[in-house]
């Protein structure tokens, strides 16, 4: 099954956090996690549907990897997969290499 995604959402798959932090030290499994920040868009809208009828195509592309507001998206799971959609509003920046 495949996920499209419409108007100005897009679909992120997530970026997990490192399991050691920077000072060297290892997070247990048992420590909650918060929900990831950052993921990698796989699939984009067609854009926002303007008042004159026009759509506004969305500045973000199939690859990007983008942070986002972290309780903004919704979870959706396909084939054991955990994917977030969001909209393009909720992205505060695209990460750049």
């Amino acid at each position: 099954m495949q996920l499209k995604p419409l108007s100005d959402r897009l679909i992120v798959e997530p970026i997990s956090a490192d399991e050691i932090t920077k000072a060297g030290i290892i997070l247990p499994d048992t420590v909650d996690k918060e929900k990831p920040e950052k993921g990698k868009v796989v699939a984009v809208g067609p854009g926002k549907l303007l008042d004159n009828g026009q759509v506004h195509p969305l500045s973000v592309k199939v690859g990007d990897v983008v942070v986002f507001k972290k309780y903004s998206p919704d979870e959706v799971k396909v084939d054991d997969k955990e994917y977030l959609v969001l909209s393009e509003s909720d992205i505060l920046a695209v990460v750049v290499a």
